[in-house]
């Protein structure tokens, strides 16, 4: 988004330069102090529709400038990640290991709130909330998709992270049994206590296309990948498996989920 909002940014210091007016009086106008204002018509910062539109307004732009805006909305996903997006809409069955997380797919509004407005580094809030507003969107196409699996394996550790607070995460894994019970959706627990080796090293996703075509997916901190060479496939499902394995029943994970609530 950084050449958007060059641009955006390049276009109000053009009409505000045009105007004879100087940048203090633009942030005055838009209530910011002039250094925010400098670093928005730089491009270090978007240029908000506050002073999108006091710019237009301040410098007869005649909706020039808050047309702008289009071309600056938040992006609902990273980059890296456009491409299982777009598999995960289409796929006919879904797997998902989490170690850490409660998987996107599963998370309250709240929860995923909080850790998105954490990210690092920081969004500014109207990403985090389009960010927020598309994991939701996800999670109500899973709920209306009924003919697409979904499987869910979430190490315990995932469900003892107290994100947000005790209240917050007993909220969380209500939602976790509430899901549950939909008939196109799995959700196992695998206990610490059998942890295999190959669980700790990182979430794994695995999806089935209409056509039958099978792909994996592999997250890190900074890196993504799309997977669909046979080999790489091959050895990711297979320590799906091997976690799978380990994990308790459906029936039994929804108890355990239960019994963590009360103690919380």
């Amino acid at each position: 988004m950084t050449e958007a909002w060059r641009y955006g940014g390049n276009q109000v210091k053009l009409w505000r330069t045009e105007a004879g007016k100087s940048r203090e009086e633009l942030a005055a106008e838009a209530n910011y102090d002039p250094e925010t204002v400098k670093s928005m018509e730089l491009g270090r910062r978007r240029p908000t529709m506050q002073l999108l539109r006091t710019a237009d307004q301040l410098f007869g732009a005649g909706g020039k400038l808050v047309a702008v805006a289009e071309y600056m909305k938040p992006e609902p996903f990273p980059k890296r990640s456009e491409e299982f997006m777009a598999a995960e809409a289409e796929c006919f069955a879904f797997n998902n290991y989490e170690p850490l997380l409660i998987p996107g797919l599963l998370q309250t509004e709240e929860h995923a709130h909080l850790l998105i407005s954490s990210s690092s580094p920081l969004l500014d809030d109207e990403t985090v909330d389009e960010r927020v507003r598309a994991r939701i969107e996800r999670q109500h196409a899973m709920v209306r998709r009924i003919r697409t699996v979904y499987s869910f394996i979430v190490n315990e550790s995932a469900l003892l992270t107290g994100v947000g607070g005790p209240d917050a995460m007993r909220r969380q894994l209500a939602h976790l049994l509430k899901l549950s019970d939909l008939r196109n959706v799995s959700i196992q627990v695998l206990p610490k206590s059998k942890c295999p080796g190959v669980a700790l090293v990182g979430p794994i996703i695995l999806l089935e296309t209409p056509e039958h075509q099978l792909w994996a997916w592999a997250d890190g901190q900074e890196t993504s990948a799309m997977y669909s060479h046979r080999d790489k496939v091959s050895a990711l499902t297979q320590a799906h498996g091997m976690i799978r394995t380990n994990a308790l029943s459906a029936a039994e994970s929804a108890e355990f989920i239960k019994r963590l609530a009360e103690e919380l």
